[in-house]
């Protein structure tokens, strides 16, 4: 076929599928138009949700009250339930792989709240009942306890409020400082002042008590998580729920200036655009539930990708929830 008759031929294959609307031609104006960013800021991103765990089972075991979260292995997610269970979970589908129980030392169950993969692929995992920070195997077995001090062991034996202690927990880079974030303040201490405990590698390989540092809460919030970044800042996620009203979730950026933490709002969440998410009690936006656990899974061009997880609490009305989020920081 000639080029001529050829491109007349090509001409009119296309505007009959134009028509049929199977096909749409992209001008050089169209070309240049971008699809949403999903925006809740500035500095924050929605790339996607899912509630694909939400009230589902894996090996007999409940599939949710999640409440941290850490990378684990290539293509790993470690997921800890409060319900004394450590998930591993597929990093890309978020599937469960595999669970290990939990318990203390007389075989109890825990209040597992903070999650950390340490660099030789142990656990460590804190327990806000006494509060506590023990290291497990792989395979579930105690090996250490780390020491806390007497001011952050919960009523009467110390100041902090049952239910209140050790919420998050994370490795700052080079593995050498582990930090500790306290949900509330303790008794006698400011409303919206609450405690960040250090401990310190030593030679040994074993960790010893470290500073301390403060953290001035929103009015109202607590601190259900905080992840290092890879420059050694954090990322500090503050947390309230107003029944009738729903979640308040908000997302900062904190460094170390002397013992007290600086800190700059990165996003509410509130604000995140909702994808189609549905809630069964009342919230500011669908989006939001009782997000706990936090960790980064990657990095590229400057920002951080970071997936957030919901606790439902096993109750009807909460979701398991997972966020992915593009930060920059």
């Amino acid at each position: 076929m000639r080029p001529r008759t050829l491109r007349n031929a090509l001409a009119t294959l296309t505007a009959a599928l134009s028509a049929a609307g199977c096909l749409t031609v992209v001008g050089p104006a169209a070309a240049q138009e971008r699809p949403p960013r999903n925006d809740c800021s500035p500095s924050v991103s929605l790339t996607g949700f899912s509630d694909a765990l939400d009230k589902t089972t894996y090996a007999d075991t409940y599939v949710g009250n999640l409440s941290a979260l850490a990378r684990d292995g290539r293509g790993s997610l470690a997921a800890l339930s409060d319900r004394s269970a450590l998930f591993r979970l597929d990093a890309r589908t978020l599937e469960p792989r595999g669970v290990i129980p939990l318990a203390d030392e007389n075989g109890a169950a825990l209040d597992a709240e903070g999650l950390v993969v340490d660099r030789d692929g142990t656990y460590l995992v804190s327990s806000e009942t006494e509060p506590s920070i023990r290291r497990y195997s792989r395979t579930g077995k105690i090996l250490d306890r780390l020491p806390v001090p007497d001011d952050l062991r919960t009523a009467p034996a110390g100041r902090a409020r049952a239910n209140g202690s050790f919420e998050g927990l994370t490795l700052l880079p080079g593995g050498r400082t582990l930090l500790a974030s306290m949900e509330y303040p303790l008794v006698g201490d400011p409303a919206d002042l609450v405690r960040f405990q250090t401990w310190q590698r030593t030679g040994r390989g074993d960790f010893r008590l470290g500073a301390q540092y403060t953290y001035r809460t929103d009015s109202g919030l607590g601190v259900p998580e905080v992840t290092a970044t890879p420059d050694g800042r954090l990322l500090v996620l503050e947390r309230g729920f107003t029944s009738g009203v729903g979640n308040t979730v908000r997302l900062y950026l904190a460094d170390r200036r002397g013992t007290t933490l600086g800190k700059t709002l990165l996003a509410d969440l509130a604000a995140c655009p909702s994808l189609g998410a549905t809630a069964e009690q009342p919230q500011p936006n669908p989006l939001l539930d009782n997000f706990e656990g936090m960790t980064v899974t990657g990095r590229s061009r400057g920002r951080l990708d970071v997936l957030i997880v919901s606790d439902d609490n096993q109750n009807a009305v909460q979701t398991t929830r997972f966020l992915r989020l593009r930060v920059r920081v």
